[in-house]
């Protein structure tokens, strides 16, 4: 049971193997991760710092730390999620040696 393929065929089924590492390494880009782990964090973090207690703020000297914490987790988060729609990532050249000629 042998099966030919033609190289239209394998260089189509290249090029989708491409496609899909192409998306697979924009999913799984660090940046994304870290960003969503911020803003998730920072909304958390953010309603902890809107229902803080009086006695929670004199704890921390009159400073809603969990507040301005979690604005600035917000910030961080936005900002690496914004750099990742900017700059998204390139695909990476095939290695020397691969791929069709």
């Amino acid at each position: 049971m042998s099966e030919s393929y033609s190289e239209k065929d394998v260089q189509r089924e290249v090029s989708e193997l491409e496609a899909r590492s192409a998306t697979a390494a924009r999913l799984f880009d660090i940046r994304r991760i870290i960003g969503v782990l911020f803003v998730t964090y920072g909304v958390i973090v953010t309603i902890a710092g809107f229902t803080a207690s009086d006695a929670d703020i004199d704890k921390a000297e009159g400073v809603n730390i969990n507040l301005w914490t979690g604005v600035g987790m917000l910030v961080l988060g936005l900002l690496f999620l914004l750099w990742l729609k900017l700059r998204p990532t390139a695909p990476a050249p095939p290695a020397d040696g691969e791929g069709p000629e």
